[in-house]
């Protein structure tokens, strides 16, 4: 702790004054100079990381999907041919496919049960810390203790939803990890909850911010639950579930853990999503290359569908 460190706290930190000062190395710096070298200095870790596992991948699967790749070596360069593959390849549409009938089913049941609980989490009762705390937890879990979950109580005969089911008094032995609709019901019922607690955080958030003076009005003009949900709550929070909604698609899209450790993608193919098919094509088949060039079809399809939102968004706000 001696003259060097308190050299490079005065070369790091700006102080009040904002004079120039003396810097031992015989610079002369403003506080803008000292602030800009600070900034820099403290992203930089950041910056090297992001560059290294972010970027360079990036660059790197761009550049794999011009070649014939193997998990072994670099092979022939083939221009544009993976590409062109693709956009021929039912597999790959098949895949689409599923991946976005699961967005299609998942995120109007995510967003809804987030807000419900969320709602039910804001609540002035002696149980909010009990609801938030039981809402949020699954989220904390790993993808493969929730998978193992799912498997073991949708297990025919033996799992813990049939045995509900014959409790009831209803005779019929459901196979819902064999049958392709009743699969997606599983998948989608395992990854609400799931992941619905971060949602249900946003929305909490959201409803905590709306300034207790509204309630009080609300209450005064008589507006009955309905009215004051309706024509008050939701409005307030649209920017938030504007949010939600684009990061559920987004999240949805990028879907893979859960449906390969429950079904593998089955029964057959009818479950399998496009994260999977790539995983598959590039260390399954060895053809990294096209693994790549659909990764990228990937990252397009995700680009367009967020240009989408945005263009939509802007229109409703004018």
């Amino acid at each position: 702790m001696g003259q060097g460190y308190r050299d490079w706290v005065e070369f790091i930190l700006p102080y009040k004054t904002g004079r120039r000062r003396y810097i031992r190395g015989g610079s002369n710096l403003t506080k803008k100079s000292r602030i800009l070298i600070a900034n820099i200095v403290f992203l930089l870790p950041f910056l090297i990381l992001y560059i290294m596992f972010t970027i360079f991948p990036m660059i790197q699967g761009l550049y794999m999907s011009f070649f014939k790749w193997t998990i072994i070596r670099k092979m022939d360069f083939v221009g544009l041919t993976n590409f062109q593959k693709m956009l021929v390849d039912s597999d790959f549409w098949d895949a689409v496919k599923n991946t976005t009938f699961f967005v299609i089913i998942s995120t109007p049941f995510m967003v809804a049960t987030a807000l419900l609980l969320a709602l039910i989490s804001n609540r002035k009762t002696k149980f909010v810390k009990f609801f938030r705390i039981t809402f949020f937890v699954p989220f904390i879990l790993s993808v493969s203790v929730v998978s193992y979950l799912a498997i073991f109580m949708l297990q025919p005969y033996t799992g813990l939803v049939n045995s509900f089911i014959h409790i009831c008094g209803i005779k019929a032995e459901p196979y819902w990890l064999a049958d392709p609709r009743l699969a997606w019901v599983s998948i989608t019922a395992t990854t609400i909850w799931w992941t619905v607690g971060f949602n249900m955080i946003l929305y909490l958030s959201a409803l905590q911010e709306i300034p207790d003076e509204i309630h009080e009005a609300a209450s005064l003009d008589g507006a009955n639950n309905a009215q004051y949900f309706f024509k008050i709550i939701l409005p307030l929070i649209t920017p938030i579930t504007k949010i939600i909604v684009m990061l559920q698609i987004l999240a949805s899209f990028k879907v893979f853990a859960q449906i390969y450790l429950i079904t593998k993608g089955g029964p057959g193919s009818a479950t399998r999503p496009i994260i999977q098919y790539i995983y598959e094509t590039g260390f399954t088949k060895s053809s990294l290359g096209y693994a790549s060039a659909m990764s990228y079809g990937l990252f397009i399809i995700l680009v367009i569908i967020t240009l989408i939102q945005f263009k939509i968004t802007k229109e409703k706000e004018a």
